[in-house]
C-alpha cells in the first residue's frame, strides 16, 4: 500500500480548512425531499478517480431520491482530517480510509455500525478474515473493499541466467530457499568485494508494517492478547525470524544493500531497472510503477513471497469504506457503499488502483487472472490474507512512531542484535500499550 503518513497530532484549524466538507447537517435535505450524501474518496491514480467518479454518476442517473456529491481527500491527511471533522461535527457522511484508522474511530465514537444495513449477499461475498479487519464486538465500522499483498517483483532475465527455480503461489520458495536464492542471484564480477549486482533490495524507510505483517508467514505475530485479554507485545522466535533474515542479508551475507535501507519502494526502481537488485519486496500496486517506467525490453515478473511455517499468509490493512455517526442518513450512506463495493464495481476500483478486490465473486473476473502484470500471482494469493495484527491495537500508532520504526531501522543496519531489538519493541513498547488499557 501506499504510504501515508498518520500524525499523532491533535486537530488543527487549518486541518479543518482542509477537510473541505460542509457536513451532513448542512444542505443534506432538498426541500423536495432529496438526499445528498457527501462521500469524500482518497483515490489518486487518474484511473482510480475516473472509475469512482463514474460509479457516483451511475449511481446519481438511478437514484432519484438519494443523490452522492463526491470530494476529493488525500491519503496523507486523512486520519487528522477526519479526527478534525469529527469533533468539529462536519464530517462527511461517507469516508474512504483504510482499517488501521478505523480502531481509535470505532472506540471514539465516530463511526456508525455498518452491521443492521450490509445485504446478506455483500457479507457473503467478502471472506471472514476481511470482516475482521473492520469488525470491533459485534459492530461493523467499515467495509473492506481493497487490499494488497507484499510480492517479489523480479528480473525474469537474471533469475534465468541463476538457474534457481521458479517460485509460484502452489509452490513458493521456503524463506531458506528465498535466502539461498538471493545469494545466487548476488554477484562480484570485479572480485573487490562489493557486488555489483545484489539479490535483493530490502527497501526500510517505513520498516515497521512490513516486518509485523511478514511475521505472519513464521507463524509469528508481535500482538498478542493476554490471559485478560489485553494487548500484549511478545517478540519470540517466530515473530523475529523474518527480521533477522533481512539482517543476515544486509549486515553477514551481503546479498541485500545496506545502501537501501533507508529507501521507500519507488527509490529502489532505477536500481532494479539498471540490473543492481534483482528482486524487489514491494506491495503489490507498485506493478504499474514497474510497467510505467521499465525501459523498453525490460523483462519482469511477479512472485509470491516465501512460505514459513504459517504459509503464505501475510497481514493486511483493507482499504475501507464507512458512514459517519453524526450522519442523519446512515441507511442511505449504508446502501450507496454497499453499491460501490458490489462485485463488479470492485473489479473496476481494484484495475484502477492495482490492487485487490475482498470480494471473492471479483477475484474471479478474467482481467485480475491474467499472468499480464501478475493479477494471477496476486489474485492466487488473496486466500491466504490474514487481518494485520495492529488493527484493533489501542496505542499501535504510538508504538510505532516513538518504538519501533527506530529500533527496527537500528537493528536493520547492524547498530544492535535481536536482544536488544526485542527489548525495545516488547519491554518499552508494552509501557505504550499499557497506558491505552487502563
Amino acid at each position: 500500500m501506499r504510504s501515508r503518513i498518520l500524525a499523532a497530532a491533535a486537530a488543527s484549524l487549518s486541518l479543518a480548512l482542509l477537510a473541505g466538507c460542509s457536513g451532513s447537517d448542512s444542505d443534506s435535505d432538498s426541500a423536495n425531499g432529496t438526499v445528498t450524501l457527501e462521500f469524500l474518496s482518497l483515490a489518486w491514480q487518474k484511473e482510480s478517480i475516473e472509475a469512482n467518479k463514474a460509479l457516483v454518476a451511475k449511481w446519481n442517473d438511478t437514484h432519484s431520491k438519494v443523490k452522492v456529491k463526491y470530494v476529493q481527500g488525500v491519503w496523507d491527511s486523512i486520519h487528522d482530517q477526519m479526527l478534525t471533522s469529527f469533533e468539529g461535527g462536519k464530517a462527511p457522511d461517507i469516508f474512504h480510509d483504510d482499517a488501521s484508522d478505523l480502531t481509535d474511530f470505532g472506540h471514539g465514537g465516530y463511526l456508525a455500525d455498518l452491521s443492521p444495513y450490509l445485504p446478506k449477499s455483500l457479507r457473503a461475498d467478502i471472506p471472514k478474515a476481511s470482516w475482521a479487519t473492520t469488525t470491533y464486538g459485534k459492530k461493523i465500522y467499515g467495509i473492506p473493499f481493497l487490499q494488497e499483498p507484499r510480492v517479489l517483483v523480479v528480473n525474469k532475465k537474471l533469475l534465468k541466467q541463476s538457474g534457481v527455480r521458479t517460485p509460484t503461489v502452489q509452490h513458493p520458495w521456503s524463506w531458506a530457499e528465498f535466502e539461498r536464492a538471493s545469494k545466487k542471484l548476488t554477484r562480484d564480477r570485479n572480485k573487490d568485494g562489493k557486488p555489483e549486482q545484489y539479490g535483493v533490495a530490502w527497501s526500510m524507510k517505513e520498516p515497521v508494517t512490513q516486518s509485523v505483517n511478514l511475521a505472519l508467514s513464521t507463524d509469528g505475530k508481535i500482538f498478542y492478547k493476554d490471559k485478560d485479554g489485553k494487548n500484549e507485545i511478545r517478540y519470540g522466535a517466530a515473530d523475529s525470524a523474518v527480521a533477522r533474515l533481512i539482517n543476515r542479508q544486509v549486515n553477514t551475507a551481503h546479498s541485500a544493500p545496506k545502501s537501501a535501507l533507508g529507501m521507500a519502494g519507488s527509490d529502489t526502481l532505477p536500481g532494479f531497472f539498471a540490473g543492481k537488485y534483482a528482486m524487489l519486496p514491494l506491495n503489490f500496486s507498485f506493478r504499474q510503477q514497474v510497467q510505467q517506467q521499465a525501459p523498453k525490453g525490460f523483462d519482469w515478473t511477479v512472485l509470491p513471497m516465501p512460505s514459513g511455517s504459517g504459509g503464505l499468509a501475510q497481514g493486511v490493512a483493507p482499504q475501507t469504506l464507512s458512514v459517519s455517526e453524526d450522519s442523519k442518513h446512515k441507511k442511505a450512506a449504508a446502501q450507496f457503499i454497499a453499491y460501490l463495493t458490489q462485485a463488479d464495481h470492485q473489479v473496476q476500483l481494484a484495475r484502477g488502483d492495482w490492487l485487490l478486490p475482498t470480494s471473492r465473486e471479483a477475484l474471479k473476473d478474467p482481467s485480475l487472472t491474467t499472468d499480464k502484470y501478475g493479477w494471477k500471482t496476486g489474485s492466487e494469493m488473496a486466500a491466504s490474507l490474514r487481518p494485520s495484527p495492529v488493527l484493533g491495537v489501542r496505542g499501535y500508532a504510538e508504538w510505532k512512531d516513538k518504538i519501533a520504526t527506530p529500533a527496527f531501522q537500528e537493528y536493520y543496519n547492524g547498530a544492535f542484535g535481536v536482544t536488544e531489538l526485542r527489548k525495545r519493541l516488547a519491554d518499552d513498547g508494552n509501557l505504550i500499550l499499557n497506558r491505552y488499557q487502563r
